[in-house]
C-alpha cells in the first residue's frame, strides 16, 4: 500500500489529486501538502520534497525487504540443515524412522516445527546410542590392552572409536557386543590358565623349598597379592613367562630327583651294610621314598629343597666315615652270608675270601676294605645266580633223597617182627609202607632222570654240577652201581637159602629125621667164597638185625645220604667225593645185611658136603 502511495507522490498533480487519500498515509500525505500549501511552499519544492520522501520510503522498503529475504534465506538453510542432519542420523543409528517430506503449502516456520521434534528424538537417541558404543568400545579396549600388555593401544582405541562415530547402527553395536564377549571369554580362559600356572609354580616351589612369591614376582608383580588397583596380568608376556618358569622349576626338579635318589641309594646301601636301626631311618623315611617314587610322585614340602638334600649328604657321609671303622665286621658278615647261600644251594664258596684270610688282608692293609667287601658282593651275586639255576635240579635232588629215607625206614619197618600187630599205630605204618614201596620202586628212574637233567645243565654251562665240592653225576652213577650190586647180593641170598632147604631136605632123606639143630654144625663161611656163590665151600652170613642208629654202611640205599647212616653225606645232606671199592666190602658183612634184610634168625645153618 505504501509502494502505491508512493508511485502517487512520483505522478502528475492531476494524477496525484485523483489518488485515494483515504489510507493513513494518503491521509498524512494530504495533511502535509495542505500545511505545505499554508506555508506557500512552491509546487517545485513540493514536488522535490516529495521525491525525497519517496526515496526515504524506498530505502526503508528495501530495508525490510532484504531483512525479510534474509530471514527466508536463514529458515531455508536451517530447514536443509535439519533435514540433511535428519537423514544422517537416520542413516547413522540405522532405524526405521519414517521419511520426513518437505510440504510447500506449508510455510518454512511450520516446516521448521514439523522438522525440529523428530531431530531432537534422533539426537537423543544418538547420544544413548553413542553412550553403549563408548561402554561397549571402552571394555573392548581395555581388555584387549590386557592382553597385549599395551597402554598405547587403548588410548588409540579411544581415536579410532570417534573415527567410528558416523556408524551407531544396532548391527555394528551387536558386532562390538559379540567381540566384547569373545574378549571376555579369552580373558577368563587366560586368567584361568595364569591361575593353573600360578598354582602349578607353588607346587613346584613348595617342593623345591623355594620362595614362591619372589618367584612369580619376577615373572610380573600383579600375581602375587590381593590389589584392587592392580589387578591379575593376563598378558601374553605374563602367560610365556610362567610357561618358562615352569619348565625350568621342572628341570630344576628333574636335576634335584636324580641327585638325591642317588645319593639315597647309596643311603639304602649303608643303612643295609650297617644294620642301622628303625629309629635311626625314622628322620630320613620322606626323603628314603624318593628312590621309589617318579617325578611326579614327588610332592612333600621341601622333600627337594637344598637344605634337605645338604642333610642326606651329610647323613651319607657320616655313615660312611662309620663304615670305615666296622668294616672287618661288615667283610666277615658278608663273607657269613655267602656261605649261607653256597650252604643253602650245596655249593663252595670262594676260598679266596675265606674269613681267616679277609682278617689277615685288612689288618696288612695291602687291601682295600671297601674293594673287599664289593668283591665278595659280587660273589653273592653270582652265587645267588648259580643258586637259581640249580633250583630245578636240587628240587629233584631233595626228592631223590626223601624217596632214599622211605625206603630205609621200609628197610627197619619189614624187620619189625611186631609189625602186623594191632598195637596203636599199626595201620598208619601200614599205609606208609604201601606208599613207600611204590616210592622205592621210582628210585631208578629218579636217578636216571636226574643224571640226564644234571647232564644238559652241565651241556648248557660247560662245567660241572658241584654238589658240596664233588660232582654229582658221579655221585648218582655211584648209587646206581650200589642199588645194581645190592639187587646181586639179594639173588645170591635167595640162592643160597634155596640150597640150604635142599641140602636139608637131603639130611632127612638121609637120616629119617630132621637134625637136631644143637647137634648141626655151624659153619662159618671162609673169605674164600665168590661172589657168583661157586666157592669150594660156604656158609650162610651172621645176620644182623639193623638196629636204629647203626647200619652196614656199604649195602645201605640212599638212606644214608641224610647224614644219620654214612659219611657219605655229611651234615645237611652234604655229599662227599669219597669213592668206594667194591672190592673191599666183605661178603659176609654183605651176606649180613640181606640176612638182615631178609628177616632171617641169626645162627641159621648153611651147610655144603
Amino acid at each position: 500500500m505504501g509502494e502505491m502511495v508512493l508511485a502517487g507522490y512520483g505522478m502528475d498533480k492531476a494524477v496525484r489529486s485523483s489518488v485515494s487519500f483515504e489510507t493513513p498515509c494518503g491521509r498524512l500525505l494530504r495533511e502535509l501538502e495542505q500545511i505545505w500549501t499554508e506555508i506557500g511552499e512552491r509546487e517545485e519544492d513540493k514536488d522535490r520534497m516529495f521525491l525525497e520522501l519517496e526515496t526515504e520510503c524506498m530505502r526503508v522498503y528495501r530495508r525490510k525487504v532484504d531483512s525479510a529475504n534474509a530471514e527466508r534465506s536463514q529458515l531455508r538453510q536451517s530447514l536443509m540443515a535439519k533435514e540433511a542432519e535428519l537423514k544422517a542420523l537416520v542413516a547413522s543409528i540405522g532405524e526405521s524412522t519414517p521419511k520426513f517430506k518437505v510440504d510447500e503449502k506449508q510455510s518454512l516456520k511450520d516446516q521448521l516445527a514439523t522438522v525440529t521434534p523428530l531431530l531432537q528424538d534422533l539426537r537423543s537417541k544418538k547420544e544413548e546410542r553413542m553412550k553403549q558404543f563408548s561402554i561397549v568400545q571402552s571394555q573392548i579396549m581395555k581388555i584387549k590392552a590386557q592382553i597385549s600388555d599395551s597402554n598405547n593401544q587403548y588410548d588409540n582405541g579411544s581415536v579410532n572409536h570417534s573415527k567410528d562415530d558416523h556408524d551407531l547402527s544396532t548391527r555394528r553395536l551387536s558386532d562390538l557386543q559379540a567381540e566384547l564377549r569373545n574378549l571376555q571369554k579369552e580373558k577368563s580362559d587366560r586368567l584361568q590358565k595364569v591361575f593353573i600356572y600360578v598354582d602349578e609354580v607353588h607346587c613346584l616351589c613348595s617342593v623345591l623349598g623355594m620362595d614362591f612369591a619372589k618367584t612369580v614376582k619376577d615373572v610380573h608383580p600383579s600375581l602375587h597379592g590381593a590389589n584392587s588397583e592392580n589387578s591379575t596380568n593376563i598378558s601374553d608376556s605374563t602367560l610365556e613367562g610362567l610357561t618358562q618358569t615352569i619348565l625350568k622349576l621342572k628341570a630344576e626338579k628333574r636335576t634335584r630327583v636324580s641327585k638325591l635318589q642317588q645319593i639315597v641309594e647309596k643311603l639304602h646301601k649303608l643303612w643295609n651294610l650297617m644294620e642301622s636301626t628303625e629309629q635311626e631311618r625314622r628322620h630320613f623315611a620322606k626323603v628314603a621314598a624318593v628312590l621309589g617314587s617318579t617325578e611326579e610322585e614327588i610332592t612333600s614340602p621341601s622333600i627337594l629343597s637344598l637344605e634337605t638334600i645338604q642333610e642326606t649328604e651329610e647323613e651319607v657321609e657320616r655313615l660312611t666315615t662309620q663304615k670305615a671303622s666296622r668294616m672287618k665286621e661288615l667283610v666277615l658278615k658278608k663273607r657269613l652270608e655267602l656261605e649261607d647261600i653256597c650252604s643253602n644251594a650245596h655249593m663252595e664258596p670262594d676260598m679266596s675270601t675265606a674269613p681267616e684270610k679277609i682278617i689277615a688282608l685288612i689288618d696288612s692293609g695291602l687291601v682295600d676294605p671297601c674293594e673287599l667287601l664289593s668283591s665278595i658282593e659280587t660273589q653273592i651275586a653270582k652265587a645267588r645266580e648259580e643258586s637259581l639255576t640249580r633250583k630245578d635240579i636240587m628240587e629233584k635232588v631233595d626228592r631223590w633223597l626223601s624217596a632214599c629215607d622211605e625206603e630205609t625206614w621200609l628197610e627197619e619197618y619189614n624187620q619189625d617182627s611186631s609189625r602186623y600187630s594191632a598195637g596203636r599205630g599199626a595201620h598208619i605204618n601200614l599205609k606208609r609202607a604201601e606208599k613207600a614201596r611204590v616210592l622205592v620202586q621210582k628210585i631208578p628212574s629218579m636217578i636216571d632222570n636226574l643224571i640226564a637233567k644234571t647232564f644238559a645243565w652241565e651241556d648248557e654251562r660247560n662245567t660241572p654240577f658241584l654238589y658240596d665240592g664233588s660232582r654229582l653225576v658221579a655221585i648218582l652213577e655211584e648209587q646206581k652201581l650200589r642199588r645194581v650190586q645190592k639187587e646181586e647180593d639179594k639173588r645170591w641170598y635167595r640162592d643160597q637159602k634155596k640150597l640150604q632147604t635142599l641140602l636139608l631136605k637131603e639130611k632127612e632123606l638121609i637120616f629119617g629125621s630132621k637134625p637136631s639143630p644143637k647137634k648141626t654144625s655151624s659153619f662159618r663161611r671162609t673169605s674164600s667164597h665168590h661172589p657168583n656163590g661157586n666157592g669150594p665151600g660156604f656158609m650162610t652170613p651172621a645176620p644182623r638185625r639193623v638196629s636204629a642208629g647203626s647200619a652196614t654202611p656199604e649195602l645201605l640205599t640212599p638212606r644214608s645220604y641224610s647224614g644219620r647212616y654214612n659219611n657219605y653225606f655229611k651234615e645237611n645232606r652234604r655229599l662227599t667225593a669219597a669213592p668206594l671199592n667194591f672190592s673191599t666190602v666183605s661178603k659176609e658183612d654183605s651176606m649180613s645185611s640181606f640176612a638182615s634184610i631178609s628177616g632171617s634168625e641169626p645162627d641159621s645153618p648153611l651147610v655144603l658136603h
